[in-house]
């Protein structure tokens, strides 16, 4: 074989760059295995927030702590990607052949968006569920938006106009012009059960090349969960394993029909590159939300003027109940105090719906309006009794 002369034009080969100022890794470069955690530092919970709201004036003393994150889009070479050991995932089942046709027929319904608040542009997900032009996202995507640009799957760039927001369940309603649009199929929240498939579809990273699907379980119901830096809670939180990374905020947790059960909001694991659980607000609260906002701009909060938290154990076996709402506080003037609750009573069921939670109470509260009366039943001094009270909308100051 006659040897090969080199090409004088060819560029100079050139040194990669370190791995840690780099995209991609070599495998003989990755290290198998988990990370070690330094000398005499115990393992810390390391949240990452798709999302962040406000409730009613209430401490959820059980809630999950979680930290705002968005994602930032300068150019994908800073993204660090390689900085986060991936652990090897095995297969799931829920990876076959029906997911495959759930996220071919969902892709056209899932957006990304480009969000400008002043200064550097971060990327959301979001959700097209009416065919004129609405889309769900989180509260916390669009928040302090200057301007939104929309991308659909197909490379279709729209100019989004933010219809409104609730912070209490971080939810938000973008318009776009035009249509009609291809649109998701909603279903509900109320019939999950834990270990049920979930799918989560959105534009993680910020990423290019339309939406990502990861697949994976309903593994809890019901979180409470709150981000970093703030006095308020997300409540009845669907839990999930599927992965669920910053940028696929306000995307959709699909059931293993293909209806969107979730709008995503947060993410949380241990350890940087241990295993994440995602959270997901119910689409049957954030459809809710949507409609009210499409109609008035606004949503309507009931006010029971309480600050508490959940019974702990021990006091859930004296009292011989499942759990409860501990009052821990009762504002001045408030429908509560109006009402005659104190501190210290254990509220246990609203119009003789159970509750177990200060989460739990204030997803009841949900169920009624301004100037509705509802009866408490409360345990205070080891007795039952039921208190009645008139709720209000809540001020703006709460």
């Amino acid at each position: 074989m006659e040897p090969v002369e080199p090409d004088d034009d060819a560029p100079p080969f050139r040194e990669p760059p370190p791995p840690d100022d780099r995209l991609w890794r070599h495998p003989s470069e990755v290290v198998v295995g988990a990370p070690t955690a330094p000398p005499g530092r115990s393992p810390r919970p390391v949240w990452a927030v798709a999302g962040l709201s406000a409730l009613i004036a209430s401490l959820v003393s059980s809630g999950l702590v979680v930290a705002v994150v968005s994602s930032r889009s300068p150019a994908a070479s800073n993204l660090g990607v390689e900085r986060q050991m991936v652990r090897p995932r095995s297969v799931s089942t829920v990876l076959s052949s029906p997911v495959v046709d759930i996220a071919e027929r969902l892709r056209p319904a899932i957006v990304q968006l480009t969000v400008v608040p002043g200064g550097r542009a971060s990327t959301g997900s979001g959700v097209m569920f009416r065919s004129d032009g609405y889309l769900l996202t989180n509260a916390h995507v669009v928040e302090g938006a200057t301007s939104i640009q929309v991308s659909t799957a197909s490379g279709m760039q729209l100019p989004g106009r933010l219809v409104g927001t609730d912070a209490e369940t971080d939810t938000a309603v973008v318009k776009l012009d035009g249509g009609p649009f291809a649109i998701a199929t909603l279903g509900s929240g109320a019939d999950l059960r834990v270990g049920q498939p979930a799918i989560a579809i959105g534009f993680p990273l910020g990423l290019a090349g339309g939406p990502s699907v990861t697949g994976g379980m309903v593994s809890a119901l019901h979180r409470d969960i709150r981000p970093v830096g703030a006095t308020t809670t997300l409540v009845d939180m669907i839990q999930t394993d599927a992965p669920v990374s910053p940028g696929s905020s306000g995307g959709a947790l699909l059931d293993a029909n293909g209806a969107v059960v979730g709008i995503t909001t947060a993410v949380a694991s241990s350890e940087p590159g241990s295993e994440a659980l995602g959270f997901a607000t119910t689409i049957d609260v954030a459809r809710s939300v949507a409609d009210e906002l499409i109609r008035s701009g606004r949503v309507v909060h009931v006010w029971l003027g309480v600050e508490g938290g959940d019974v702990d154990g021990a006091t859930a076996t004296d009292l011989d109940v499942d759990g409860g709402a501990m009052v821990g506080h009762v504002t001045s003037a408030s429908p509560a105090e109006r009402g005659g609750l104190a501190t210290r009573d254990v509220i246990v069921a609203v119009n003789g719906r159970a509750v177990r939670s200060m989460g739990e109470l204030i997803v009841a509260l949900r169920a009624y309006g301004p100037g509705d009366r509802v009866a408490l039943e409360v345990i205070r001094d080891r007795q039952h009794r039921t208190i009645t009270v008139t709720l209000a909308e809540r001020p703006a100051s709460s």
